[in-house]
């Protein structure tokens, strides 16, 4: 009976992979007639939401060096696939996939595990707009599941439904300085990403911080900070990550994403590099129509 319910559930695993992989795929396809600029190569989200009725796609690459006590996985690669649509006035949903490899120590078999991580699903609303002149920021709030869609058994995935909220502030410095603040709970579950991430389950608290700005018309850098620490406040299996980097226009749709990563505490990386495409219109999807 027990063998019969490792085989069904292994079963349903691969078929939610099936699905999930397929979901992406036809979503690409839409979004690449209507896609706007994104927060990428950085973390912290932003407060603004995709137009109604508009798709946004995002895709990252990051390829990282593992903190020692990660062994025996010695480095990780993660392409991460975001889309975004928006439902209502000020409202988004989402989904984001990612296809991890990691690389292992010599004598352990097997030395390299790919495959599709965890899929989060993500309700973002937009309940305050900043207006030129105030004071008053740009206030966003967003909901998240976590679906056990990698495999454990490999190393992939928690196995784990993780439920979470995360809180958002966004205010315009000047024409070309625009700083973002997260703060959020995961309520239950816990915050791993392939072998990155808390592993302790129950309540863990994130944050960051981005300050990004803009230099002429194709470039635009900045820098984060972001964290997160479990409910015991166990700072040595924590995690604090740094990101410096930017975004470069290479024609009127399309954008070269980019940003160099490094982390402190067991759940971060040493060190990586980032690298993305962002195809989007200078309209911000007002003259796009599907």
């Amino acid at each position: 009976m027990i063998a019969s319910s490792l085989i069904l559930n292994e079963s349903m695993s691969h078929k939610i992979c099936r699905l999930v992989k397929l979901t992406l795929l036809l979503f690409a396809l839409f979004s690449f007639c209507c896609v706007a600029r994104a927060q990428t190569p950085f973390v912290t989200d932003d407060a603004d939401v995709t137009e109604k009725g508009k798709f946004h796609f995002e895709f990252i690459n990051e390829f990282d060096i593992l903190q020692r006590d990660a062994f025996p996985t010695l480095k990780q690669n993660t392409a991460d696939f975001t889309l975004a649509y928006g439902l209502f006035k000020n409202v988004e949903i989402s989904i984001e996939s990612p296809l991890i490899t990691l690389f292992n120590a010599r004598g352990t078999e097997p030395r390299r595990v790919t495959g599709m991580g965890d899929t989060n699903l993500s309700l973002k609303y937009n309940f305050l707009q900043e207006k030129d002149g105030k004071k008053r920021p740009a206030m966003s709030m967003s909901f998240n599941l976590e679906v056990p869609t990698g495999s454990v058994n490999k190393g992939l995935g928690s196995g784990l439904y993780d439920f979470g909220i995360n809180g958002i502030v966004q205010k315009t410095l000047s024409k070309k300085t625009t700083l973002r603040l997260n703060g959020g709970i995961v309520f239950s579950g816990n915050q791993t990403t392939g072998a990155l991430g808390i592993r302790t389950r129950g309540r863990v608290f994130t944050g960051g911080v981005s300050l990004k700005r803009q230099f002429g018309e194709k470039l635009e850098l900045g820098a984060e900070t972001t964290g997160a620490m479990s409910s015991n406040f166990d700072l040595g299996k924590g995690q604090l990550q740094f990101i410096v980097g930017g975004n470069y226009l290479l024609n009127d749709k399309l954008s070269l994403d980019f940003g160099v990563v490094a982390g402190r505490f067991a759940a971060s990386p040493r060190a990586g590099i980032k690298l993305g495409i962002s195809r989007f219109l200078k309209s911000e999807l007002r003259d796009c129509k599907l």
